[in-house]
């Protein structure tokens, strides 16, 4: 097994990822990742608008990580809301969940690090990088 993998050096592969990474929310041992998947309206402000998504929280052990996910709203002040995503967003908020996770995984497997579902994600929950 490799050294503990530090703070800084995962704060530069998560954000190698792409977008999702919220570095502001981030510690030590825990990383905030979130994704706009559908915008719910085009027409106001672009700080303003307000989208259909994910937010997911990962907690380091070591080379372990556990992760916990919750799709939600996001509203015009900037806030996750836990609210049921409609029916005609859910594929595109599962495919965009999916993605990040499948990159994730990529990361962290070069890494020499192991990723699981934190105990509070059920089965039907537990994302998959197919």
């Amino acid at each position: 097994m490799s050294e503990r993998v530090t703070y800084k050096r995962l704060l530069r592969q998560f954000a190698a990822i792409g977008p999702y990474l919220r570095e502001d929310l981030c510690e030590e041992g825990r990383y905030r990742f979130d994704c706009l998947s559908v915008c719910v309206s085009a027409k106001p402000a672009p700080d303003k608008r307000e989208f259909w998504g994910w937010w997911l929280v990962l907690e380091q052990d070591d080379h372990h990580f556990r992760y916990h996910y919750q799709l939600g709203f996001y509203d015009a002040d900037g806030v996750w809301l836990d609210k049921p995503v409609p029916k005609k967003h859910q594929a595109e908020v599962e495919r965009t969940l999916n993605h990040f996770y499948k990159l994730l995984v990529d990361r962290l497997t070069v890494l020499e690090c192991h990723l699981a579902p934190a105990e509070q994600v059920t089965n039907e929950l537990a994302v998959t990088a197919a």
